[in-house]
């Protein structure tokens, strides 16, 4: 995702979500032959005050923000970029920064909930999602001090709450590398969890264990937006549906 100022650090993988609710596309090569796939970014604080009416110009059309991590952050733009997006006419959702190593998923589900995760099936709030990704505090301990199967525990907890809460699974952002390392590539999500696939390159690569294809692909950490770059897997309108939740 993209930086933040307390999670100030460089990302060496980009992390793709894949979007169940929309029909697999198949994409090959660099990010140039999908042009025709609706564009958008991700926020946190680091990038400050956006200007959301430029970006909608540059060609935004949906975007991410960081809301909350653990239980204990709050991002403090969120409301500017958050509502700003959507005045300006950019379909967004808000993300939440997971550490599992503090506290349950459910208590962070929670907590993420009443700070920006709700959605509303309006037709311009995306789905909630999970941002799941190496320990950036600790190196030694890459998957959180936890074992493969307790990680997968964890996010079904997060994932549940999520739904108890707002009627929606949320999206899982994360890298391929980091799932099948920390959780031993499960396939428990795959068959209704959209998956946002983070991968600098010519292409989303290949997908977390269980995912056939992706739905949101975080595909560079710069670019003509502000914050991370990524495509949605479809077309404007089925954008559009996925966030209605029809």
């Amino acid at each position: 995702m993209a930086r933040d100022r307390r999670n100030a650090r460089t990302r060496a993988l980009a992390l793709s979500v894949v979007l169940l609710a929309v029909g697999s596309v198949a994409l090959a090569g660099s990010p140039a032959p999908a042009a025709g796939l609706p564009r958008g970014h991700d926020v946190s604080s680091h990038q400050k005050n956006v200007d959301w009416r430029k970006a909608r110009a540059k060609g935004a059309r949906f975007v991410y923000v960081k809301a909350t991590e653990s239980t204990d952050y709050r991002n403090p733009r969120f409301g500017q970029q958050y509502n700003g997006a959507r005045e300006a006419g950019i379909i967004r959702g808000a993300y939440h920064f997971a550490l599992p190593d503090r506290s349950s998923g459910r208590a962070q589900a929670a907590y993420f909930v009443r700070n920006g995760g709700a959605w509303s099936a309006d037709g311009w709030t995306l789905p909630p999602a999970l941002d799941v990704e190496y320990n950036p505090y600790d190196r030694k301990h890459k998957c959180y001090g936890l074992s493969r199967a307790r990680m997968v525990g964890w996010i079904r907890s997060f994932s549940e709450e999520v739904e108890r809460l707002t009627g929606r699974r949320p999206v899982i952002y994360t890298t391929a590398h980091w799932w099948n390392t920390c959780t031993g590539g499960s396939g428990a999500f795959a068959g209704d969890h959209a998956l946002w696939v983070a991968r600098y390159g010519a292409d989303a690569g290949p997908l977390p264990g269980g995912w056939s294809y992706w739905t949101i692909w975080q595909y560079d950490n710069s670019g003509s937006l502000p914050g991370d770059q990524n495509l949605f897997n479809g077309s404007a309108r089925q954008l559009k549906r996925f966030a209605a939740g029809a």
